[in-house]
């Protein structure tokens, strides 16, 4: 995978979990950290698509009752078939 492709996976698995918030009626990431007992700086890099850990997106995805599967179902591919 070139690293702009995994960059673009990173930006869209970001989007998705911050549609996941708004979604839960949460405006601000600072207050869905605080609630879930999250790290308040480590959920906006994953908002952001810059650090996302196994383990860390497992965490966000239990908050939301979802499981990875379908997280991942749900993701449009960035990565283009040339």
């Amino acid at each position: 995978m070139k690293q702009e492709d995994f960059e673009a996976t990173l930006a869209l698995i970001g989007k998705k979990i911050k549609s996941l918030r708004i979604k839960a009626g949460y405006k601000s990431y600072e207050v869905f950290a605080y609630e879930n007992d999250l790290s308040r700086i480590q959920y906006w890099k994953m908002e952001k698509g810059v650090n996302c850990t196994f383990k860390s997106l497992q965490k966000v995805l239990d908050i939301h009752n979802m499981n990875i599967q379908e997280f991942f179902c749900t993701l449009e591919s960035p990565v283009s078939d040339k």
